[in-house]
């Protein structure tokens, strides 16, 4: 078994076990299979999430925008970690986060790129010359949806 109940290593993840859908993400999907309590999830989703958006100099504020919490409940989750709990939606923009990072950790060897990747401005037809992190900040599902999509499919270059 590659996880084990209680315990999330990212690292023994394997790339098409990280695949996610619209339907199941990975997050909700670890939650089905090994039993997690969504609180838990929660917990360790959050602080995931937010080491990751801090590592690719997100503000408090844009964090808040992309996984859609109120600056009140951001600080407190910040502060108490154990008062988390994450809807489906939040814990799916967590998800996306972490495959994002998945992604990134598999494209590129130094860890400089893998923290300053989305904040790179980018000039394919979708990016327009926006980095990721100027569309996801948006708050909108369909925006972090679309560049985690895109995000994804830079490991089919490899």
């Amino acid at each position: 078994m590659f996880l084990q109940k209680g315990v999330l290593n990212y690292s023994d993840i394997k790339p098409t076990k990280f695949k996610y859908t619209s339907t199941e993400n990975f997050i909700m999907g670890l939650a089905k299979r090994n039993g997690f309590e969504t609180k838990a999830l929660s917990r360790i989703g959050f602080k995931a999430a937010d080491n990751i958006l801090s590592s690719w100099g997100c503000t408090n504020q844009q964090s808040q925008n992309i996984l859609k919490l109120s600056k009140s409940s951001y600080h407190k989750f910040k502060a108490t970690p154990e008062t988390i709990k994450l809807s489906d939606d939040q814990l799916e923009r967590v998800s996306y986060i972490l495959n994002m990072h998945q992604a990134l950790r598999l494209v590129f060897s130094n860890p400089a790129n893998i923290s300053n990747f989305m904040g790179m401005k980018n000039n394919n037809d979708y990016f327009a010359g926006r980095s990721p992190l100027e569309i996801i900040e948006s708050g909108k599902f369909g925006d972090l949806y679309e560049v985690a999509r895109r995000v994804d499919a830079l490991r089919g270059e490899l």
